[in-house]
């Protein structure tokens, strides 16, 4: 439960979240399972590492500029190439991972601590997706939502990073 709870307790990483899946959803075809899985991924090495012990600077920092980047990404409509949406998602996802990891309670078994942040990280990624599909279902509407979706994301993260 400890690890199922951290990510949804933080607004900063439940902003980056969802933003990945808004992302994933607004370049569609394969990336709509590729970046969230990539995060995943990227996310469980990050932890791995603070687990571990290996020191990572500017953790907070990589988190906050997380929130402002996926949010512009999202908010300006950029046609990331896969390699690009992928690397973004990646590079970030290891920061969130590590915070996830270095707030491990020491009575934690870290499987099912792991286990539980990947869940409710994926779970936060497929209400992107969803909230992305749903921005692009109305044509009068089309991308005009997940802009401003995107914008409220970056400017949350500025004032997060305060």
């Amino acid at each position: 439960m400890h690890g199922f709870m951290h990510p949804i307790g933080g607004a900063d990483h439940m902003l980056a979240m969802v933003a990945v899946g808004i992302l994933a959803a607004m370049l569609g075809g394969r990336v709509l399972w590729m970046v969230p899985a990539c995060f995943l991924a990227m996310m469980a090495g990050g932890a791995a590492l603070a687990i571990g012990g290996i020191q990572l600077p500017f953790v907070e920092l990589g988190i906050s500029l997380s929130v402002v980047a996926l949010g512009l990404v999202v908010a300006l409509q950029l046609p990331l190439p896969i390699a690009a949406a992928m690397g973004v998602a990646g590079f970030f996802a290891v920061f969130h991972g590590y915070a996830h990891g270095s707030e491990m309670p020491l009575d934690a078994s870290g499987a099912s601590y792991a286990l539980g942040f990947l869940t409710a990280t994926g779970i936060l990624h497929l209400t992107g997706i969803a909230a992305g599909k749903g921005f692009s279902a109305g044509l009068a509407t089309r991308g005009a939502a997940s802009r401003v979706a995107g914008g409220a994301i970056a400017l949350a993260g500025l004032f997060l990073s305060v």
